[in-house]
């Protein structure tokens, strides 16, 4: 039943974020009390499907950036050698997080000008901490057993890493990798206000004529979209938890 469940909720979900994006005119019914004074109550300054691809490719790109970093800095502070720069990293790590978007994006500006690129450096910084943290905690958790029979079988600091330490702690690392992913989709609308394409131009475009209709498809089409990936990433993470043996959660 949960099963069933799950998949209606998938497939609606899907449904409804396919209707906003290839048939908003649907919706016109919907969306039309949202409008004052006979305004479209459907975006048609872009494509929305233009929209929604230059959205994930600022997702795409900076997740990739933030991942590699990330996880390459969790695997040297776990290591004997880098194990004094784990505080240090993880203070970096959380300034990436705590500092506004809106004034890394100001800051950016400055030196590369509007467009994408300071988008792209806020959601690299906002990435950091959950994959960095959960690679840490993926790596530490390995008991200590496991590592002496890698050892005793002969393995050498690469083997036992690439054999034993990163599968174990890969549902981790995929785990930090969804939350950030989840966090740039949403914090990807800011990029707007410096000119990068995404889906935040509706919902500007809605707050600067006071159109709701706007707000509400451009929201529902990210908060969608957040939804559907979050949901295929965590099957994705049951999938090689299985595989690896582990028990899911």
């Amino acid at each position: 039943m949960k099963f069933l469940t799950a998949n209606i909720f998938r497939f609606l979900a899907l449904a409804l974020l396919l209707v906003l994006l290839f048939r908003p005119e649907w919706l016109m019914p919907i969306l039309a009390p949202l409008t004052k004074f006979g305004a479209s109550p459907i975006y048609t300054q872009n494509s929305l499907v233009g929209l929604a691809i230059s959205h994930m490719e600022l997702i795409l790109i900076s997740i990739a950036a933030s991942g590699i970093l990330a996880v390459l800095g969790g695997i040297f502070v776990t290591r004997k050698s880098g194990a004094d720069f784990l505080p240090l990293s993880r203070a970096i790590a959380n300034a990436g997080q705590t500092f506004p978007p809106v004034a890394v994006l100001a800051l950016a500006i400055s030196t590369t000008g509007f467009g994408a690129v300071p988008t792209l450096i806020a959601l690299f910084l906002y990435a950091l901490l959950p994959i960095f943290e959960n690679t840490v905690a993926g790596l530490q958790q390995v008991p200590a057993s496991v590592l002496d029979a890698a050892d005793g079988m002969g393995m050498n600091g690469w083997q036992r890493l690439f054999q034993v330490e990163l599968p174990l702690a890969l549902p981790l690392i995929i785990e930090g990798l969804k939350i950030a992913t989840v966090i740039n989709i949403g914090t990807a609308t800011i990029g707007s206000t410096v000119a990068a394409k995404g889906l935040g131009e509706v919902i500007i475009a809605g707050l600067i004529n006071d159109n709701t209709a706007f707000i509400l498809q451009g929201g529902l089409i990210v908060g969608l979209m957040a939804v559907l990936i979050y949901d295929g990433m965590e099957l994705i993470e049951t999938a090689v938890t299985r595989k690896i043996g582990l028990q899911p959660q």
